[in-house]
């Protein structure tokens, strides 16, 4: 057996090596001792910290400060009834709203409240002397009737020592009493002050007289608590505003003042609130968030405008959880006998935040409606636009620059249809609407007085047709706000005159920027409705500065979760008064009942032969085909895709599934790929495709 040799230290590439066998040991040395005081640390931040740490201090805090809120509102009342400081307040209170008459009846009160007190005050000089002659006649008075009632004793029992009977049961009675008080005494002394202790910790408890995160649970997470004036008032209180928050206070109790009534205002409770002196509307504009989370709401539950009264703000509050129920159908799919009035009458278009029903005028009124990409704006446009089909006089040409199908149910009901997202489409949309000029010409020079039936022109994802960069033969561009601007132009021109012959311009567009939604456009429409937007900015493009600053804030909607709800400014639609806007939660009309209000629409009418983009024989280049869908978008949903290349060629895509279209991308290296949960097709990979396919093409070629 040959010998082992253990090393216990680190051979290196220096260290000779025995011949025999050798076994290495490697010591790991043990790990140094965390010093006490560490551990110590550790051990109390663990402590501290931990859950039932924090629960005790939040237990112990709260009726202590139970104990301190009681005392020091117990100890506010009793000042306030034993001097004129209430009305001192109330007085205060008055004059900072302004209310001089209900100042003057507060004045009046406390003089008369501070006569009465010196009158009372001048009765205790004499007070003393009449208690004593007061105390002397009682005393005297009581034994000689005992001793009365003694004789009379005496006599029926013949005893003459019945005579002070009477006196000294009294007498006994009384040091009975004295005992019983001499027995009570001690525990009194010591009970008493604990009883007093628990008196003032149930009016802390009553009025939660204790910081907010000290607060229980069931307490600090309520919601839907009833809106009422002390909460009202104690919310705008605690919004952050110095001057408010003074004013409030030296009006005590009386804050409520500040409130207007109360009143029920659908799925919630609306009050206007008078701001004292030194406090803006905006300064509780620009709180919202706060002002909702100090009523217990989410900040989407409470909107805030601004009413034609000077330094007032009108506060909506909603039902907790009351806008995250969805509202009825519309009456267009209810009602199968509902016909349109273009000139009298009003879509149903949904409801409004009291839940009464919003009704929209589209008379000679040029309409735009914007927001965020999927936030309902198709289905909104779409809804009005039904309503208006069921006039059988209204003539429509419409284009959908997105190409999915959401307008297809207007085929054989608009006389143009153009359906695509490509340049060409955009192309075939700019020559519409110069044709809708054309015709608004034409109109312009007839007779006055003739009367001419209504005609639509609806442009959805007009933001398309303003960022097309294509040039036409003569050099100009069929996008851009430039006079030169074909789209552009047309769109100005049936903004100023359009409206005299009843040809009115109604655009969809999402996301606006300058670039893509032109200041002069937005500008021309009468019906401005804007759903969930990302900034004020934008929110001033899509409704304009005066509907901002009444307190129009699309931008405050929540995307995905406000969808169909729209923030409109339009002298077509009752707005309250002194506001500039009103919102809507519009109602949902899908894809069949669409379809099924069409059909009825076009029962009304004699027939109507739509023109629609003519599809191309030659033969079509897939991958190509594919990159001219995706257009400028960095990636689009599969499922956009083939709608989108089914409306660009029906004959050739129109029977395409995932699958086919999955082929062609993964023979390209182009593969779908997953986005946020859905499959969706990348801009940037289907043009390397096509570029490393032309590059290949070319070197073959070689």
């Amino acid at each position: 057996m040959s010998d082992n040799v253990v090393h216990l230290h680190k051979l290196t590439d220096t260290t000779p090596t025995p011949e025999a066998s050798v076994t290495t040991l490697t010591v790991v040395p043990e790990p140094r001792p965390v010093p006490l005081w560490v551990r110590s640390g550790r051990a109390i931040r663990r402590a501290a910290t931990h859950e039932r740490t924090r629960t005790a201090g939040r237990l112990s805090v709260r009726h202590t400060t139970y104990v301190l809120g009681g005392t020091r509102i117990v100890a506010r009342r009793t000042w306030d009834g034993r001097t004129a400081a209430r009305y001192e307040r109330l007085l205060r209170a008055a004059e900072a709203a302004g209310n001089y008459e209900v100042a003057q009846e507060w004045e009046e009160r406390g003089q008369r409240y501070r006569e009465a007190r010196h009158r009372r005050r001048m009765d205790l000089l004499t007070s003393p002397v009449d208690a004593a002659k007061g105390a002397a006649a009682g005393v005297g008075l009581g034994i000689g009737g005992l001793l009365l009632l003694g004789i009379a004793l005496a006599v029926a029992t013949k005893d003459a020592s019945d005579v002070v009977t009477p006196l000294m049961a009294v007498i006994g009675l009384i040091r009975l009493l004295i005992t019983i008080v001499q027995v009570t005494w001690g525990p009194l002394i010591t009970v008493g002050p604990l009883l007093a202790l628990l008196g003032l910790w149930e009016v802390g408890r009553r009025a939660q007289a204790a910081p907010y995160w000290a607060l229980p649970d069931n307490v600090r997470s309520a919601e839907g608590e009833p809106v009422t004036p002390s909460i009202v008032v104690k919310a705008l209180r605690d919004l952050g505003v110095s001057a408010l928050r003074n004013a409030i206070k030296d009006m005590g109790d009386a804050g409520a003042s500040m409130l207007g009534p109360i009143r029920i205002a659908g799925c919630g409770v609306e009050v206007d609130v008078t701001l004292p002196s030194g406090v803006s509307t905006i300064e509780v504009q620009q709180r919202r968030r706060k002002l909702a989370e100090n009523l217990t709401r989410h900040e989407h539950e409470v909107f805030i405008t601004i009413p034609e009264a000077a330094r007032t703000v009108r506060l909506w509050v909603a039902d907790s959880g009351a806008l995250d129920e969805p509202i009825g159908p519309s009456p267009l799919v209810t009602d199968e006998t509902m016909t349109a009035d273009y000139a009298k009458g009003k879509a149903p278009w949904g409801q409004d935040l009291r839940g009464d029903a919003a009704a929209l005028s589209l008379y000679q009124r040029h309409l735009l409606i914007t927001g965020l990409s999927n936030q309902g704006k198709t289905v909104a446009l779409r809804s009005l636009a039904l309503w208006l089909a069921l006039d059988k006089s209204v003539q429509f040409l419409l284009g959908d620059l997105k190409g999915v199908g959401d307008w297809a149910m207007f085929d054989g009901l608009a006389s143009t249809l153009i359906q695509g997202p490509t340049d060409e489409h955009v192309i075939q949309v700019t020559e519409m609407v110069e044709g809708a000029v054309a015709e608004m010409n034409r109109r312009i020079q007839a007779p006055p007085g003739t009367q001419f039936p209504a005609l639509i022109v609806l442009v959805d994802e007009a933001q398309m047709a303003f960022m097309c960069p294509v040039k036409d033969e003569e050099g100009r561009f069929y996008g851009g706000s430039k006079a030169t601007s074909r789209y552009f132009m047309a769109v100005r021109r049936i903004h100023n005159q359009g409206r005299a012959v009843n040809v009115l311009m109604w655009q969809g567009t999402q996301d606006p920027t300058d670039q893509n939604l032109p200041k002069l456009v937005r500008e021309g429409a009468h019906t401005r409705a804007s759903l969930a937007l990302g900034t004020e900015s934008q929110a001033r493009m899509a409704l304009g500065d005066k509907a901002v600053d009444g307190g129009a804030a699309p931008n405050l909607l929540r995307p995905g979760l406000d969808q169909g709800t729209l923030v409109v400014a339009s002298s077509g639609i009752d707005v309250p008064k002194g506001q500039s806007s009103i919102t809507v939660r519009t109602h949902y009309v899908d894809d069949d009942a669409a379809k099924a209000i069409t059909d009825r629409a076009k029962a009304l009418r004699d027939g109507v032969t739509t023109l629609t983009v003519i599809e191309r024989e030659e033969e079509h280049d897939p991958l190509a085909d594919i990159a001219t869908v995706v257009g400028d978008a960095v990636r689009v949903r599969t499922k956009d895709v083939l709608a989108r290349l089914a409306t660009l060629n029906a004959k050739t895509y129109g029977g395409w599934s995932f699958l086919d279209l999955k082929r062609v991308l993964d023979d390209a290296g182009a593969e779908p790929h997953k986005s946020d949960g859905v499959m969706v097709v990348s801009r940037d990979r289907v043009a390397r495709a096509l570029a490393n396919r032309d590059t290949d093409g070319s070197a073959s070629a070689n």
